[in-house]
């Protein structure tokens, strides 16, 4: 793991109209790690990953990814990213080979065959390569999407609220996925409004709200913000979650061919 941060920010502004959503955000993700920025909705999330991948500039300000300027050296910054947003990007025509054949190709990658292959097995899917994206289930799909990202090996990944409308299940399976990344070296960077899928997967977490970032530590660094905690014994009852995954099992749908 490198010492320069993967991902650094100062003083970003951005405003749509007199509707100012980033007001002077500082951030810096270690790289190798899996980053939450937490905020509700319209917090201004998408916002601030939008400029860190280039596909918006901010009004003041600085950024630089993988130790790129976004705004001086944006085609750097394109080489060094992969963004995975909120809705799989999917083609459900073609079979889950073909997609990933389609974009090395177009990255213009040597063996773009090997390198399907390759990404079906690591990421589960080698069952179902050949049938169409059109008969995959959330999950199955989300991990295709996500396996796609990764062609060419970016150093950073961007996952702008991956679980958006996925069961519990299909939840599961993407969190794995994205350990199983990290765990490979990638930086990632996530957003999300789920607080219980920062608290499971991130080694960092910030906080952005009204367009500033109120809170940035650890998950034990963030608890010591709050009083001690005081122990009282109580019954615990099941959530509808630990009910619906214990009976389904949670690893039915990796294990399974294409569903819906």
């Amino acid at each position: 793991m490198t010492t320069q941060p993967a991902i650094e920010i100062a003083g970003l502004t951005k405003s749509y109209g007199d509707h100012a959503v980033l007001t002077g955000v500082d951030l810096s993700v270690p790289a190798g790690t899996i980053f939450a920025l937490l905020g509700s909705n319209g917090a201004g999330k998408t916002t601030a990953v939008k400029i860190l991948s280039t596909l918006l500039k901010a009004d003041g300000g600085t950024a630089s990814v993988n130790g790129h300027d976004v705004s001086t050296e944006p085609e750097k910054v394109r080489e060094s990213i992969s963004l995975t947003g909120q809705f799989a990007a999917v083609d459900e025509i073609l079979t889950g080979r073909e997609n990933l054949v389609l974009v090395a190709r177009l990255r213009r990658l040597e063996g773009s065959g090997a390198i399907a292959d390759a990404l079906l097995s690591r990421f589960g899917l080698t069952d179902a390569a050949g049938q169409r994206v059109a008969t995959y289930s959330g999950g199955m799909r989300r991990r295709l999407d996500i396996a796609m990202s990764l062609i060419g090996d970016p150093p950073v990944l961007f996952l702008d609220e991956p679980t958006t409308g996925l069961d519990p299940q299909s939840r599961i399976e993407v969190w794995k996925t994205v350990q199983e990344l990290a765990g490979r070296g990638t930086t990632v960077l996530l957003t999300t409004q789920y607080l219980d899928e920062a608290e499971h997967l991130a080694d960092r977490i910030a906080v952005l709200h009204d367009g500033r970032i109120i809170a940035d530590g650890t998950l034990a660094e963030l608890k010591q913000l709050l009083p001690p905690a005081k122990v009282e014994y109580v019954e615990k009852q099941p959530s509808l979650e630990d009910i619906f995954l214990a009976i389904v099992g949670h690893d039915g749908a990796a294990s399974q061919g294409a569903q819906r």
